[in-house]
């Protein structure tokens, strides 16, 4: 076999995705992904890859690509990941978010800052490392793989994932299984690396509550007012405490911290196991529960005024398998005086994962690595593209890779201010997912 060094280019190109600023404000106010479309397909075009460019909207571009196979395989892998980033307001940061500059870290050492290092150009830059040293050595998979670099994850995907699997359906023929974001990053445990592997997804509503009244005088009775009404529902949304609820996936995680934390796990020490992962379990607990919370209120114009509208927005996660009893609940705290729709309504998905071949392919791709680890899946509490890719049949999994430093607070740097990612853990994860392509 021809050598060649997966991580090459990885730290170059990570820094030269982030130079491109591609804010999703969530309405189509921002700069788009065109420009980093353009660059994503010229990399592949310089080895020889052909690609196409999708717009549903004006400047809202994604990518796919047909690469590898050698005809031996005829269930092709999808690997995918989003170009777009959250806003950076650039005052709160020590650095320039849109410069990709290197610089070090005390909790990981020498790292590449800025908006989407770990959220998620930091995996197109691995794939696109990979992929340009393989096709230059001349050694493409042997399962045909399609590439794809997405628009407009960070609102839901609908200018993006969505209607790469409505429009360019024909793309996806053949696709068995897809691999993501948001996996195969390292926590510790008891001193025990211990790598989450996303196998499963809350389901997300993004609720929009409005209450109607009577408008009148400030100074007057008024028992038909429409803040009262919509303070009382989201009073009672914001202090509702849901119930622990264990999916397979969180009973096969918590298994794992369980042996590690030398006790065995049980629904009644759920919330305890998930404190071992320190300030992931922020991430971490949410996947325990369903979860509301009132994120954005809006009402009246004057202060003695009572307005007749008054408007909410609550952000829900519910659990796979809970999807039922989440809406049910939420009706009753809402109540007969709101009105209550979507702003945005994706499933949740939960994969098999235990002793699957892709589950083995990542396991021995991170222990070849780092042969003393753990790997186990994990509930993603966020949402990601896989959920548009998944009602295409497809197999969907988070599988990232990064080692990262214990004292490191990765998961809080995810759409937090100095966004990084040690070119350590970019380099490992390059050779982890190079690995990976020949074991799936």
């Amino acid at each position: 076999m021809t050598s060649y060094d997966p991580a090459a280019e990885v730290v170059e190109l990570c820094q030269d995705l982030i130079r491109i600023d591609t804010s999703n404000y969530g309405d189509d106010s921002g700069p788009g992904e065109r420009t980093a479309a353009e660059r994503v397909a010229e990399l592949l075009d310089e080895v020889g890859i052909a690609s196409t460019l999708h717009e549903s909207t004006p400047g809202r571009t994604s990518v796919i690509a047909h690469w590898g196979g050698d005809g031996s395989r005829d269930d092709a892998l999808l690997v995918h990941g989003h170009l777009d980033v959250v806003p950076a307001e650039a005052s709160d940061w020590q650095v320039d978010p849109f410069a990709g500059e290197l610089r070090d870290c005390p909790q990981g050492g020498l790292s590449v800052w800025g908006r989407g290092a770990v959220d998620m150009k930091d995996f197109d830059a691995m794939v696109l490392s990979i992929v340009r040293a393989r096709q230059r050595a001349g050694v493409p998979p042997a399962r045909p793989v399609l590439l794809a670099f997405t628009a407009d994850e960070e609102a839901g995907g609908h200018h993006g994932a969505q209607p790469l699997t409505e429009d360019l359906r024909e793309h996806f023929d053949g696709v068995t299984e897809a691999v993501g974001e948001v996996g195969g990053f390292s926590t510790t445990i008891r001193g025990r690396r211990l790598y989450l592997v996303e196998a499963a997804e809350k389901g997300m509503a993004w609720m929009r509550l409005t209450a109607r009244g009577t408008a009148g005088h400030g100074s007057m009775i008024n028992r038909d007012n429409a803040v009262s009404d919509l303070a009382g529902a989201v009073a009672r949304i914001g202090a509702h405490a849901w119930p622990v609820a264990l999916t397979p996936t969180m009973e096969t995680l918590l298994a794992a911290v369980g042996e590690l934390a030398g006790v065995e796990a049980t629904p009644e020490n759920a919330e305890s196991l998930v404190e071992e992962f320190g300030p992931a379990a922020r991430m971490i607990g949410a996947t325990l529960r369903n979860v509301t919370n009132p994120t954005m209120l809006q009402a009246g114009y004057k202060v003695n005024v009572i307005p007749t509208e008054a408007v909410a927005h609550v952000d829900g996660r519910f659990l796979p398998g809970f999807e039922d009893d989440f809406f049910e609940t939420l009706a009753k705290l809402v109540g007969e005086d709101v009105e209550l729709d979507f702003v945005s309504r994706q499933r949740s998905w939960e994969m098999p994962y235990d002793d699957t071949a892709i589950s083995r392919a990542i396991s021995a791709s991170l222990l070849a690595e780092d042969p003393d680890a753990v790997v186990a899946p994990y509930l993603m509490s966020a949402g990601t593209d896989a959920k548009h890719f998944g009602k295409l049949g497809i197999r969907t999994y988070g599988f990232a890779p990064l080692r990262l430093p214990e004292e490191l607070d990765f998961t809080g740097l995810f759409h937090g201010v100095d966004e990084r990612v040690p070119v350590d853990a970019l380099e490992f994860g390059a050779r982890v997912f190079d690995r990976f392509l020949d074991l799936a």
